[in-house]
């Protein structure tokens, strides 16, 4: 961390440390900032904010759920993280959509697994829940733009029901949303899970879709997540049942 970083971090600190209202709102989050490379790809800022008492961490899926929260914070006394990317991405939420802070929103209902996606992933987990229902497996789709103050009876109600769960960020896996969830899960409901995002590594240059792809943040990935942690839940019950 050079200098200036250190300033800035030092700064955030002290907005959470006196609880002031004050909104940090972070562009070129993950690495779809692509072509700059890994010298401007934001992947640890989640984990930092999350670890700052006090601090409210945002991560909206699309313009429309990006102009929605601005809104929003604009009203909520309290210190705000609010994350959104550069690249132009798919909009796919109502554009006059009240953002609920600490509310996630189900994109789609299902009963064999429940997909927890945040951010940009939320697009790619819609496309991996159609790329699903051809093979017959029926995805709960939640997006928890929130991810803290996370909404844990969301959670809790799908997990109760799918049993297995599928998490997806352009972020590091380490103190993420998946870190998050299972936190969650480890307390309360414990359950297979699958972690998409990146794997302890630095980013590097390219287009946003080539680096999705290489990282394995795409709808491809999801889906090969999905089948992974289905397999996992089955062989529980099967153990389960064999010890009964």
């Amino acid at each position: 961390m050079n200098k200036d970083e250190k300033i800035q971090l030092h700064r955030k600190k002290s907005v959470a440390y006196s609880g002031t209202n004050v909104k940090i709102c972070v562009s070129h989050a993950g690495l779809t900032l692509g072509e700059d490379g890994a010298t401007h790809q934001i992947l640890e800022d989640i984990a930092m904010m999350r670890a700052m008492p006090e601090m409210t961490v945002i991560n909206p899926c699309d313009f429309n759920q990006t102009k929605a929260a601005t809104i929003a914070i604009a009203d909520y006394e309290r210190p705000v993280y609010l994350r959104f990317g550069r690249p132009v991405v798919p909009v796919f939420t109502n554009p006059d959509q009240k953002f609920e802070i600490g509310k996630a929103w189900t994109v789609n209902e299902g009963k064999d697994v429940s997909i927890f996606a945040t951010g940009h992933l939320v697009w790619e987990a819609i496309l991996a829940g159609e790329m699903l229902e051809k093979e017959g497996i029926d995805a709960e789709i939640i997006n928890l733009h929130t991810i803290k103050p996370l909404d844990e009876q969301a959670i809790l109600n799908s997990v109760s029901k799918t049993r297995c769960v599928v998490t997806a960020e352009e972020h590091q896996l380490n103190g993420g949303l998946g870190d998050a969830v299972c936190q969650v899960l480890s307390r309360r409901l414990p359950a297979p899970v699958e972690m998409i995002g990146v794997n302890n590594s630095f980013g590097e240059s390219g287009t946003p879709a080539e680096l999705m792809k290489k990282y394995g943040l795409d709808a491809t990935n999801i889906v090969k997540a999905v089948k992974k942690v289905i397999q996992k839940k089955q062989q529980v019950f099967a153990d389960y049942s064999s010890v009964l």
